[in-house]
């Protein structure tokens, strides 16, 4: 095995001293609101990449721009950055009111006693079909806080299980971000991931909702009102999962989302030509910063692994993890503690997509696995820092419905990333990967 050369990971300790200590001291020392999320990432990893170009003397800064380019111009970013701008697109066309739509069909089917259980499988949906956590967390806690207050149900319990249901789908929908990233960075089909972390997921998920029915059982509860809803506003979200889970072409699936999504809400009279024109545009938008850190990461990643930096850390991380079920769970602790670190699950994953994926060649990990261990592990993290933007999220939307709650509070009732951290392990350890 190569050392390589240690200080080469410089830039990446230079982003993440910059990203964390300013997170701290926003978040914590200076009590700013959602402190994490007012530092400008694209600007900390400017300056890392700042920092690569000027190590490594020897080469010249036109051969440093050759193998930035080089890096950026990788098919799989390319892709990436094409998805994350087409589910962007999609997400700005369907909207807020569609994913309203499927949470109120669910909680309609349901008598009130299941209702948290209902929360959790509503925002499992939801977040699958949107392809964000934080998105489904902002739409359906303000519903699980209606839920507490009209039935009596523990408040950490309901937000608990929005978030979890949250986590779910971020996991495994087809247009999340977390997604994307991981087939993209390990070069796997999106199909073939799902079917990966759906084992893994789906017993996690059946347990949580079975621990969620054993804690609200019991409760003399009565109904809420469900506000009205239009049903067709489903269609776009079935046909992405179905085109997805079928293996269809991802971007076949994404326009067909779009075009479906574009003809319900102009003939239902949901928005105007005009206003559908800047949803989609707004929705594109959206996906600025991400795609923005995707390249900026592949410049910096292209840099450090020409300077030895990759061969140093593949070196520290086999002599500490040994085999193939070593490996993978080094892969997995490698991808929290950058989410730790940068209290964003994508992020986490394209800082730690290009180091996975020779991680994966040297200890004998197929790519399909690679993927799954990244987005599962990293989704785990995320779903459970008390800074991290899902929960902020969710505090500020009961905050703002008059209900004062902590992270500390919502932490013991996290069940499904806590449960899919046991399921990831068994899959690791305990049960043989299944053949190509």
């Amino acid at each position: 095995m190569k050392k390589g050369n240690i200080r080469a990971l410089l830039p990446i300790g230079v982003f993440l001293v910059i990203y964390l200590g300013l997170g701290i001291l926003f978040e914590y020392g200076m009590k700013i609101p959602m402190g994490f999320y007012n530092i400008p990432i694209v600007v900390a990893f400017l300056v890392a990449l700042l920092v690569a170009c000027f190590q490594n003397p020897k080469l010249k800064f036109d051969e440093k721009l050759e193998l930035m380019g080089r890096s950026v111009g990788d098919k799989n970013i390319i892709t990436m950055i094409l998805i994350f701008m087409e589910a962007g697109i999609f997400v700005g066309v369907v909207g807020r009111s569609s994913a309203e739509s499927v949470a109120y069909f669910l909680l309609s089917l349901i008598p009130a006693r299941f209702a948290v259980a209902v929360i959790f499988v509503v925002s499992a949906f939801v977040s699958t079909a949107m392809g964000t956590s934080v998105g489904t967390i902002t739409l359906i806690t303000p519903i699980a806080v209606a839920v507490s207050a009209t039935s009596g149900f523990s408040l950490p319990l309901c937000i608990g299980s929005v978030m979890g249901g949250a986590m779910f789908g971020d996991n495994l929908s087809f247009i999340s971000d977390t997604t994307i990233a991981a087939c993209n960075g390990q070069g796997c089909a999106m199909k073939d991931k799902f079917r990966e972390n759906f084992a893994i997921a789906l017993p996690a998920a059946i347990a949580a909702v079975v621990l969620i029915l054993f804690l609200s059982a019991g409760h003399d509860v009565s109904g809420m009102d469900i506000p009205t809803y239009d049903l067709i506003q489903i269609i776009p979200y079935v046909l992405v999962l179905i085109g997805g889970a079928i293996g269809v072409n991802v971007f076949l699936v994404l326009l067909v989302g779009i075009a479906s999504g574009a003809v319900i809400m102009l003939s239902t009279g949901a928005t105007a030509a005009t206003d559908l024109l800047a949803s989609m545009g707004s929705g594109a938008a959206g996906m600025f910063e991400t795609t923005m850190v995707a390249i900026l990461v592949s410049a910096i990643c292209g840099l450090v692994r020409e300077y030895g930096g990759f061969d140093a850390l593949l070196y520290g991380i086999k002599r500490v993890f040994r085999g193939k079920k070593g490996g993978q769970l080094g892969m997995g602790l490698l991808v929290g503690a950058m989410d730790i670190a940068t209290a964003n699950n994508t992020v986490a994953i394209v800082m730690a997509n290009p180091i996975a994926r020779e991680m994966a060649q040297d200890y004998g990990i197929s790519p399909r696995k690679s993927a799954s261990i990244l987005d599962t592990f990293s989704c785990v993290f995320q779903g459970v820092i008390p800074y991290g933007a899902q929960m902020l999220v969710a505090i500020t939307a009961a905050t703002e419905l008059g209900h004062s709650i902590s992270a500390f509070d919502i932490m013991p009732c996290l069940f499904y990333p806590y449960l899919l951290l046991v399921s990831s392990l068994v899959f690791i350890f305990v049960i043989p990967e299944r053949k190509q």
